[in-house]
């Protein structure tokens, strides 16, 4: 998978493609992730990338040259590309996966009061990551790529992901490790039995009651 991330801030990726599973990916030849600051593509002399909005408002909205200039250069036939901003559809497991499966991803992030409209006749998709207002879509996009890379297969192992919370709508199952018991704390004694039906469906059980208790909404 390729993975192309327009930006105005490229050092906020540099810690984030350096560590666990996202180098592991991009070590194996499963990720490649192309950093790309759009402000270079600004036809203005002092490399402008925003300006006041027409009819008047606060803030300031980025321009649509320097996205439609940038795409014209990157975007290849098969690539999706992700506008991120808070008027977007709720990014959730299930579009996490629809997108894993795209060869070439293209996610454009905002910054300061938003984008020029036109910019989103560019877009296949408009993404958000929760109901809150962020300074920009980096944060957000470090939020997909993470979500989407774990779902390259032969990144992680398949089972892992068979249980992980989100699978048939389920919080995940509560897990214990070494020691059994500390500060008073024990691990349940059907995870010790060795009754692998037993601990299948102790497990389901939990994650039937975690969602019920954190998560209603995923039942309905």
């Amino acid at each position: 998978m390729k993975i192309d991330i327009l930006t105005l801030f490229p050092n906020l990726f540099t810690g984030f493609l350096e560590e666990s599973i996202i180098k592991r990916a991009i070590t194996k030849g499963k990720l490649e992730v192309n950093i790309i600051n759009f402000r270079e593509f600004s036809p203005l002399n002092n490399g402008q990338v925003d300006d006041t909005p027409y009819g008047g408002g606060p803030g300031m909205l980025l321009r649509c040259e320097p996205i439609f200039e940038c795409l014209d250069k990157i975007r290849m036939d098969d690539a999706y590309v992700i506008m991120l901003t808070p008027g977007g559809k709720k990014f959730n497991q299930a579009m996490a996966q629809e997108i894993s499966k795209k060869k070439h991803i293209i996610l454009i992030c905002g910054h300061y009061e938003g984008f020029d409209e036109r910019i989103k006749t560019l877009v296949d998709l408009e993404l958000s990551i929760g109901d809150y207002i962020l300074t920009g879509g980096e944060v957000p996009a470090m939020a997909v790529v993470d979500a989407i890379t774990r779902l390259i297969p032969g990144v992680i192992n398949e089972e892992s992901l068979d249980s992980e919370s989100f699978n048939n709508d389920l919080l995940d199952y509560p897990n214990y490790t070494k020691p059994r018991e500390y500060r008073g704390l024990k691990v349940p004694d059907v995870l010790l039995s060795g009754d692998h039906k037993k601990i299948q469906e102790y497990r389901e059980q939990e994650r039937m009651r975690a969602t019920k208790e954190n998560r209603p909404d995923l039942r309905k």
